[in-house]
């Protein structure tokens, strides 16, 4: 098992603050498809024990139906407030950004969040719409309900039209992002803005994606390195400068993936495992609003 003091890197976003690159995930898994009122003892204890084992940056949202779980996992946990990471997004109430947030804190039983997304670009119907709810995520910065502001799932025509009137240039955007969708693009722009990523599905190619051309390779450097392929993928993350989430219930999966901490690709492999996943597409989220073969 991992040693639970293992160091997790850390990214210092453009406004100073800094982010944990290893993440754990409130949402997949434990997407809640009843009713939020209905407490999920599994998310509790999932949290706690990521926790216990040092995860501190912990990755919810309005629409997952758990911030209620999180909130309950950060309290019983004991650790201090100042050492964690708490991320959260807006989807549903996306039209009054204050009152969300304020929701989500009541249900998360914080103060504060250290980060706040909005969770997709295609609630607005106009460039405007987006400009005008991303001032509103401002405000809630300026007002300190949250330390950070991000996005996620934007693609660079939805930052394009944030950027045009945003006093605040977003910190983060969380992506789907895996060996088999590289988003070339769109990291090419945020590089540009000083733009930070965040990859959720991170283990696609390891694990969802199977059959596909970095199979071999995976397998490789898992034996190279001996640790997982899920572990190598995360690794792949971080050497790029990029924020890995990812979730379990397994405790002995949690600790496991702690070791993408404590080792690094070399530039060869990481070059490699790119041209391979370029062999293939996959997309595991929001399909509906891309083209088949849309890479972007």
């Amino acid at each position: 098992m991992a040693n639970i003091h293992t160091p997790i890197p850390s990214l210092k976003l453009n406004d100073g603050n800094s982010i944990p690159m290893l993440a754990y995930g409130t949402g997949t898994a434990w997407y809640k498809n009843g009713e939020e009122s209905k407490i999920d003892q599994g998310v509790i204890d999932g949290v706690k024990k990521a926790i216990e084992l040092g995860y501190t940056h912990l990755d919810g949202a309005e629409m997952y139906k758990t911030e209620p779980e999180l909130g309950i996992a950060i309290k019983e946990s004991g650790v201090p407030r100042e050492k964690l990471f708490v991320v959260t997004k807006v989807d549903r109430n996306v039209g009054d950004i204050e009152s969300a947030l304020k929701s989500s804190l009541k249900k998360l039983q914080l103060d504060y969040v250290d980060l706040y997304l909005i969770h997709q670009p295609w609630f607005a119907k106009t460039g405007e719409e987006l400009q005008s709810t991303w001032a509103a995520m401002e405000a809630v910065q300026k007002s300190g309900l949250t330390k950070s502001i991000g996005v996620s799932n934007y693609l660079p025509q939805h930052l394009e039209a944030v950027l045009k009137t945003a006093k605040v240039v977003p910190a983060i955007n969380q992506v789907e992002f895996h060996p088999y969708l590289q988003r070339t693009e769109l990291l090419e722009f945020h590089k540009k803005h000083g733009i930070a990523t965040s990859a959720f599905g991170p283990l696609s190619a390891a694990t969802k994606a199977k059959p596909g051309p970095a199979d071999d390779y995976l397998a490789a450097l898992a034996k190279k390195y001996a640790v997982s392929e899920g572990e190598i993928s995360l690794r792949w993350c971080v050497d790029q400068d990029i924020v890995a989430i990812t979730t379990s219930s397994k405790e002995q999966r949690l600790s496991d993936y702690l070791r993408a901490a404590t080792f690094k690709l070399t530039p060869t492999e990481i070059k490699e495992l790119n041209r391979l996943g370029q062999e293939k597409h996959y997309r595991g989220f929001w399909a509906k609003w891309f083209d088949e073969n849309d890479r972007s």
